[in-house]
């Protein structure tokens, strides 16, 4: 027989908040965790109190989270407190395993297969699009077509609903992907992970019967990442609950950066009037960063809640002052970076896997997998490494076809054939990257003709493979964007090219919200433990983000040369005011 929990021993470890928090068994609690305040402690021991304290057994409690890994660590936490059969999945799968339930049961209908990928069904429909859209990113397709669909908007409300949103590519085209999307998927009878949601939610609304027995089954419910919950979720949360309020909530609207899948942080905000007496527990000592790193990410939030806000107290010992730096050039910016990695790697001995790189859009990685690569310096892109990417993958594809063609002639014609198009400047970020590489491709040929008189595309796609050779799964520096970087810390954290325009993100059409931007830098400042590092360049007309001054940082032009004034320096520190 299993020895029961011990009340008072699960709440061992907690801070005064998180002890708050875990004593709060019944009724709806909101959680609000600033980053690196133990979030995930606080959860597991709230529902091992809740076991513990016998106001729910655990195969009464539905845990959500968002990405499946985090699902198996709230597990495996539980598991190490005592507690097991709590079911704890992302939403995607507690839905899929309602249905697999009580769908067919209740509607006399077969459950759709699931669909892996969009990309199969969009294909079709991207191909017979006119140019130069037939080139546009399938991702990016496959991303609108989610953005609606998380708003619960229908192919038929699409082009109404739109309102200030920018499509990748022309609305009544958009509109058209979208109704082929879904015309073309029920024709092959699967459902896309949106769908899971919305069959989900139809099933608690339209069978009373399902309702109740999903619910006889569930009794309290704890959300993870909830300033990350859009609408369709929200409406699935609704339905597990009916007329219940035994849910807790847990989230930082501080790090709400995913708006483009529908998120909101008025979920999370607006809890109270959902709720109305919710209790409410705010999460405020971070356990990971230095006082230092804090005073910047502080500096911040003043201004992402001007009225009331929510700074982290440190309650690490000191470290040095962040270093803020501006460079003459981009390139003297990278080759900064890079010495300091080697820096930090052999004098101060960071784990090259405990530094990250990050940067506002995937094409910022290049240029840092080249200059590593040179530097033997071992990497890894959380994000799709250069030669991965869709323009440079369909582009070595292409050559190695071609064979034994000059180089330059060559590379002209494939990248113009996959839709590069100078001088013109699209609005979404992935076309932006995609344009990017197709010039970098260029560039590295142009530079591999002069260098070897004679060459072949065959001879330049072995160089670009040598060139670009040092990346290692799971290994090496981080190279990855802000929203990747969510959940995630590092020893040493870089943030390149603050500059106007990047961050915050300007392209073509499209501006970024950029109260959005602010809470991605935010993210950024507190992936570091112990060493950041804030880097832009003056080249051109560039300017420095408008955030580094928010945070107190000067950002007057360089004196002398960059390179003189390495980041690892105390020259370089940052002077905050």
């Amino acid at each position: 027989m299993a020895t029961p929990l011990d009340v008072l021993d699960v709440l061992v470890g907690l801070n005064h908040a998180q002890r708050e928090a875990a004593c709060l068994t019944r009724g709806p609690v909101v959680i609000l965790a600033g980053a690196g305040t133990g979030k995930t402690t606080t959860i597991t021991h709230r529902i091992a109190h809740q076991v513990a304290s016998g106001a729910f057994a655990p195969e009464r409690i539905l845990a959500v989270t968002f990405t499946t890994k985090a699902a198996s660590e709230l597990r495996e936490r539980l598991a190490a407190l005592g507690v097991g059969g709590v079911d704890a999945r992302t939403f995607h799968s507690a839905a899929l395993a309602q249905l697999q339930w009580l769908w067919s049961r209740y509607t006399g209908e077969p459950l759709p297969e699931v669909l892996d990928h969009k990309a199969p069904v969009i294909g079709p429909l991207a191909r017979s699009l006119p140019m130069p859209y037939r080139f546009v990113p399938r991702r990016e397709l496959a991303g609108e077509i989610e953005w609606a669909k998380n708003r619960r908007i229908e192919p038929g409300r699409y082009i109404d609903a739109l309102d200030d949103h920018t499509p990748p590519i022309p609305a009544d085209l958009m509109h058209r992907v979208y109704e082929g999307y879904e015309r073309r998927k029920r024709a092959a009878g699967r459902l896309d992970f949106e769908d899971m949601l919305a069959l989900a939610v139809r099933l608690l609304v339209d069978h009373p019967d399902a309702a109740h027995q999903l619910r006889q089954r569930f009794h309290a419910f704890t959300v993870d990442e909830f300033q990350d919950v859009n609408p369709l979720q929200a409406a699935l949360l609704d339905g597990w609950l009916g007329d219940r309020d035994d849910v807790c909530v847990v989230g930082d609207d501080y790090q709400t950066i995913y708006s483009f899948t529908g998120a909101s942080p008025g979920y999370l905000t607006g809890f109270g009037r959902r709720f109305p007496g919710a209790r409410v527990v705010r999460l405020t000592d971070n356990y990971r960063s230095t006082p230092q790193v804090l005073t910047l990410a502080n500096a911040l939030a003043r201004r992402l809640d001007p009225e009331a806000p929510r700074e982290l107290r440190a309650t690490r010992e000191g470290g040095g002052q962040p270093a803020a730096q501006a460079f003459s050039t981009e390139g003297a910016e990278t080759a900064a970076i890079t010495d300091a990695v080697r820096q930090l790697h052999h004098d101060a001995g960071v784990p090259l896997e405990q530094i990250a790189v990050i940067y506002r859009i995937n094409a910022r990685s290049e240029a840092f997998e080249e200059a590593f690569a040179a530097a033997a310096i071992a990497y890894q892109v959380r994000d799709g490494a250069f030669l991965a990417r869709p323009g440079p993958r369909a582009a070595v594809a292409a050559l190695r076809r071609l064979g034994g063609e000059p180089v330059m002639p060559a590379v002209s014609s494939v990248a113009h054939r996959l839709g590069y198009t100078p001088g013109v400047i699209p609005d979404a970020a992935d076309e932006v990257t995609r344009q990017a590489d197709l010039a970098r491709l260029l560039a590295l040929a142009d530079g591999y003709a002069g260098a070897h008189p004679g060459a072949d595309a065959r001879g330049f796609v072995d160089e670009l493979e040598d060139r670009f050779s040092v990346e290692r799964d799971g290994r090496g520096v981080n190279l990855l964007t802000y929203h990747r970087a969510k959940g995630l810390e590092f020893d040493a954290v870089f943030l390149p090219r603050l500059v106007d325009g990047e961050l915050p993100f300007r392209a073509g059409r499209s501006k970024a919200d950029p109260d959005e931007e602010r809470r991605l830098l935010y993210v950024g400042l507190t992936r570091a433990r112990h060493h950041l590092f804030l880097t832009w360049s003056r080249e051109g007309r560039t300017t420095p983000s408008p955030f580094l001054a928010e945070m107190g940082l000067a950002t007057e032009r360089l004196k002398r040369p960059a390179r003189k004034r390495p980041l690892t320096r105390g020259t370089a520190t940052a002077r905050v005011r």
